[in-house]
């Protein structure tokens, strides 16, 4: 059984895409940046966008009956490679014990200038 999960964003029409899918206990995240209501939120601020990703990746995660602790693998792009620091702190505040696979890697831009950070997530429900 297949679900998939809309987060309701003009993009995904445009682009055609969702923001989650479950099949079976695999759940497959989407990229994912620091915007609400249609506007990147701390748009100076790599930590805090970080943040309120990974907890846009929790909900989702709940909403499919799954947890933080189930997430597998983190894919993080960044915008500017020397925002690592400060990116990586955030990801081991809530990883740290969970310890997925995680690659991070430096793009040449974002579709809005103000996104520092995108993060993908792979998780299993054991």
């Amino acid at each position: 059984m297949k679900t998939k999960l809309s987060s309701s964003v003009v993009w995904e029409d445009i682009v055609g895409y969702s923001r989650a899918i479950k099949v079976g206990n695999l759940i497959e995240i989407a990229g994912t940046a620091a915007v609400k209501n249609g506007e990147v939120i701390y748009s100076h601020d790599p930590y805090q966008q970080s943040v309120y990703i990974i907890k846009i990746i929790e909900n989702v995660l709940k909403q499919l009956d799954a947890r933080l602790e189930d997430v597998i693998r983190t894919r993080i792009y960044l915008r500017n490679v020397d925002d690592w620091p400060e990116v990586a702190k955030a990801h081991g505040e809530y990883f740290k014990k969970i310890k997925p696979v995680c690659t991070m890697v430096a793009v040449s831009s974002m579709i809005n200038p103000d996104i520092l950070v995108e993060i993908e997530a792979t998780a299993i429900i054991s």
